[in-house]
């Protein structure tokens, strides 16, 4: 396999996340009038989703399903195997063993850090993130991996349209039962309507009509590139509001960044090595198995952060786990992204994994 890189923002996206760190917090301590200001902006009383967090959020997270082919779903039976290994791990073992390592470690190993509340808020946050599988960013880890970019976007998909039935209930079930908080079921929907629905109805009628305009090559290698830079840095904005909102919480408790950096890790890299082991135990070829990995192990840390701020709001401690969450996923998913490529000959070749 050649030498394959990410994109200058891809590579160094930990570190544009420090910078946006630095800025928001800047700010949120030098101008607090102004925001104030921009945390009071919401879509209506009580509804707790912020106006210029939604606005960049669809700026972020449309052109992300702008890539994904929900005609590419008739391709489900074929190699089935690592599918369903990829969706038994997202669905039924990774945002409950979140919950269970979250529990542990902020009620028990972390407790004599942290309070009874922020134990809540970290914990919900965390699960928020295990709840959300990653979507665009797999795309980027397939790449490295040489994985079957056709398989690796039916796993997106599939995933998508289960995200829309089923991450509601599992958040308020887990949240609720790790935690002493309760999550308003109301809102968790409109969060899965406004930052779901909206974003994955705009993406497939732009990618219709842009495909329809002038043919599926030009989109994915005229269009497609174009907008990249659009959800980065909508990306970044999100991360400075945030940051600014957390600023009072983030320079009172440094140390609390670190302890919810640790139940991440732990599921980032148990996620992934139980899907990777799954997928050899099954005979599935490297090129699916790889992404199947990522994918079970990377999180769709763009909803993640939404919704943890619209069901807690912007300065909570739920929102700070996932933007933890975000300030770590680049470097640790690029030593899974190592570990898959070092062991390709685990793996059955096209031919003996379909024998």
């Amino acid at each position: 396999m050649g030498s394959k890189r990410l994109n200058v923002f891809e590579r160094y996206l930990s570190l544009w996340v420090g910078l946006c760190m630095a800025a928001g917090i800047l700010i949120g301590k030098t101008v607090p009038a102004l925001t104030d200001a921009l945390r009071r902006m919401e879509f209506s009383e009580g509804s707790q989703i912020n106006v210029p967090i939604a606005v960049l959020i669809w700026l972020m997270i449309t052109p992300m399903m702008m890539k994904v082919d929900f005609a590419s779903i008739r391709d489900v039976g074929r190699r089935p195997r690592g599918l369903f290994i990829t969706l038994v791990v997202n669905w039924l073992v990774k945002p409950f063993s979140m919950a269970l390592i979250a529990w542990v470690c902020f009620r028990w190993l972390f407790s004599a850090w942290i309070t009874t509340a922020d134990a809540d808020q970290y914990i919900a946050g965390v699960i928020i993130l295990a709840a959300a599988p990653c979507t665009a960013m797999v795309f980027v880890w397939s790449y490295l991996t040489d994985g079957d970019p056709a398989y690796t976007l039916v796993q997106v998909s599939v995933n998508d349209l289960i995200m829309l039935v089923l991450f509601a209930p599992i958040v308020r079930f887990l949240v609720a039962g790790a935690s002493s908080l309760e999550v308003p079921y109301q809102v968790l929907v409109l969060s899965v309507i406004v930052f779901i629905v909206i974003p994955l109805a705009a993406g497939l009628v732009l990618r219709r009509w842009l495909v329809g305009r002038g043919g599926r090559q030009w989109f994915e290698r005229e269009v497609l590139p174009r907008f990249a830079p659009v959800s980065m840095m909508a990306l970044l904005a999100t991360l400075v509001l945030i940051f600014a909102f957390q600023a009072d919480n983030i320079t009172g408790k440094p140390l609390h960044v670190a302890l919810i950096a640790v139940p991440i890790l732990v599921q980032v890299y148990f996620n992934s090595s139980l899907a990777y082991g799954l997928m050899r135990m099954f005979r599935v070829e490297h090129c699916v198995a790889a992404p199947g990995a990522l994918i079970g192990a990377s999180n769709f840390f763009e909803l993640a952060v939404a919704t943890a701020i619209a069901l807690f709001g912007p300065e909570s401690g739920a929102a700070l786990a996932t933007v933890v969450g975000v300030l770590i996923e680049v470097p640790v998913m690029l030593s899974v992204v190592g570990v898959c490529n070092r062991t390709r000959h685990w793996f059955p070749s096209p031919e003996e994994a379909r024998s």
